[in-house]
C-alpha cells in the first residue's frame, strides 16, 4: 500500500539526520503481580524496527511510551525495564529518564546527538494521558496544545513520527496533539498494521470468513455488523459466548447454569441484536452445532439437539463443529480471526482453540489474528505461531474499531498532517 493510499506519511520522506525525532510507542507489557517484571517482550520486539531505522537515520530520538492505566493501576510503572530491553536488543545504549517532561526531560533531549536515543517517563504519570481524563474532559487535538506534555517537549521536536496502532483509538495528547504542531509519519509497524486490515476490509479476496470466539462478545458485534452490512465477508464463524448468544437468540435453550452465566454477566443484552442479525444474515452464519462441557472432572460433548442441560457450562466447541468450521478455513482465501472458541487456558477445554488456531495458520488463505486472548492462545498453541500466521496483530481495540468501521483518532491526525505539511 503507497504512502497515498494511506493519506499519511512514513518515516521515508523525511531527513531526519540530526533533527528530534519524537517517536510515540507501544511497549506496554503484561508484568508479573509480584515481581514487577515484564513476561511478555512482543510489543517491544514490533517497537525495534522503527527505533532501529530512525537511530540509522541519525535522528536525535526522544521515545515517549505508556504502561498500565488507572483500570489496570498495578501495571502503572516505571519504563527503566523497557529501557533496557530496548538496548539490549538493540545493542545500542537507549538511556532512560524518569520524568515525562520536566526540566530533566527537556535537558536530556537538548543534550542528544544523532543517533542517540531516550526513552523518558512513563506518560501515563501525567492526567492528561490516563483514559478516564479523556472519556470525562474529552478534548479535541487542537484543545490539547495547552496540555504539559505539548508545552513542554513539542517546541523541542522537529518531526513526530507514531509507531503505536495498538493505542490508536486513544484520543490523548501523545498520540494526536504533535500532528497538531509538526510534521509527523507513520512508523513501520503502525503501516503494516494499517495496510494488514486494510486488506481484509477493502476488497478483501474471496471467500472472506470471520471467526470469532471469547468473551468479550461486544467487539464481535460491532465486527459482525459492520462486515455484514459492507458485504466483506462470506461466512462467519461464531464460537464461545459468541456462538451460544446466536442460538439464544433463535430460542435455543442451554440450561439454568449456562443462561445463568449470561444474565450474571448482562450478556443477554446481545440477544436482540443477534436476533435482528440472524433475520437479515442468517446465511453467513455458521454457528456451533456441538459443545464441550465439564462433568466429574472429564470432557464431555453434546449436540445441539441434546441441549437443556441445567448443570453444565459449555467452554469449547465439540468435535463437530471443529470439523465444520476446518472445512471454511480450508476453503477461504481471507481469514480475520478475534475471540478464542473455548477457555483455552484450561486442559479440558483448549482443543477447539488448538485445532481452529492450526488449521488457520495452516490454510493456504491471508490471516489476520488479534486481540491479547487469541495472540496469547496463538503463542501457547501454535509451534511458530509468527511465522503461519500471515499478520499478528498487536492491537486490541484498535484492531476491532478500525475492522468495525470506525475511524481511529491516530489515523485522522496523522491525515490532517499531511494535509498541513504536504
Amino acid at each position: 500500500m503507497s504512502t497515498l493510499d494511506l493519506g499519511i506519511r512514513t518515516i521515508d520522506d523525511f531527513d531526519f539526520r540530526d533533527k528530534v525525532v519524537i517517536l510515540r510507542v507501544d511497549i506496554n507489557s503484561p508484568i508479573d503481580p509480584k515481581t514487577k517484571k515484564i513476561t511478555n517482550e512482543n510489543r517491544i520486539n514490533k517497537s525495534i524496527p522503527t527505533i532501529r531505522e530512525l537511530l540509522e537515520k541519525k535522528a536525535k530520538l526522544v521515545i515517549l511510551a505508556h504502561q498500565g492505566d488507572t483500570l489496570d493501576y498495578h501495571n502503572l510503572i516505571s519504563l527503566e525495564e523497557h529501557a533496557q530491553k530496548l538496548s539490549d536488543k538493540l545493542n545500542k545504549k537507549i538511556v532512560y529518564i524518569d520524568d515525562v517532561a520536566g526540566p530533566a526531560a527537556q535537558e536530556a533531549v537538548k543534550n542528544l546527538k544523532g543517533g542517540e536515543a531516550v526513552l523518558l517517563g512513563n506518560v501515563r504519570y501525567l492526567t492528561e494521558e490516563v483514559s478516564t481524563f479523556e472519556d470525562v474532559v474529552k478534548l479535541k487535538p487542537e484543545e490539547m496544545l495547552n496540555t504539559y506534555l505539548i508545552r513542554h517537549l513539542a517546541p523541542l521536536g522537529d518531526y513526530y513520527v507514531n509507531d503505536a496502532f495498538s493505542a490508536a483509538h486513544r484520543n490523548s495528547p501523545s498520540m494526536v496533539a504533535f500532528e497538531e504542531l509538526l510534521p509527523s509519519a507513520g512508523g513501520k509497524q503502525l503501516i503494516a498494521e494499517v495496510d494488514a486490515l486494510t486488506r481484509v476490509t477493502q476488497n478483501p479476496k474471496r471467500p472472506s470468513i470471520f471467526v470469532l470466539g471469547g468473551l468479550k462478545i461486544s467487539d464481535a458485534f460491532s465486527m459482525m455488523r459492520k462486515a455484514l452490512e459492507s458485504g466483506s465477508t462470506d461466512k462467519i464463524l461464531t464460537s464461545g459466548v459468541t456462538g451460544i448468544i446466536m442460538w439464544m437468540s433463535q430460542g435455543k435453550k442451554f440450561g439454568k447454569n449456562q443462561e445463568k452465566f449470561i444474565i450474571d454477566r448482562s450478556l443477554d443484552v446481545f440477544l436482540s441484536p443477534a436476533k435482528e442479525l440472524m433475520e437479515k444474515f442468517s446465511r453467513y452464519f455458521i454457528n456451533p452445532v456441538d459443545f464441550a462441557y465439564e462433568k466429574d472432572g472429564k470432557r464431555y460433548e453434546c449436540s445441539i439437539d441434546d441441549l437443556p442441560i441445567d448443570n453444565a457450562l459449555f467452554f469449547d466447541i465439540g468435535s463437530k463443529t471443529i470439523d465444520l468450521f476446518k472445512k471454511e478455513i480450508e476453503a477461504a482465501e481471507t481469514i480475520i480471526v478475534n475471540g478464542p472458541p473455548g477457555v483455552y487456558e484450561n486442559k479440558l477445554f483448549e482443543k477447539g482453540t488448538k485445532e481452529i488456531w492450526n488449521s488457520i495458520a495452516n490454510a493456504k488463505g491471508y490471516s489476520v489474528i488479534g486481540g491479547g486472548d487469541s495472540v496469547s492462545a496463538a503463542q501457547k498453541l501454535v509451534e511458530n505461531a509468527e511465522s503461519k500466521f500471515s499478520y499478528i496483530s498487536t492491537a486490541g481495540g484498535a484492531m476491532i474499531r478500525f475492522l468495525s468501521g470506525i475511524d481511529l483518532p491516530l489515523l485522522k491526525a496523522l491525515r490532517k498532517s499531511y494535509l498541513k505539511w504536504r
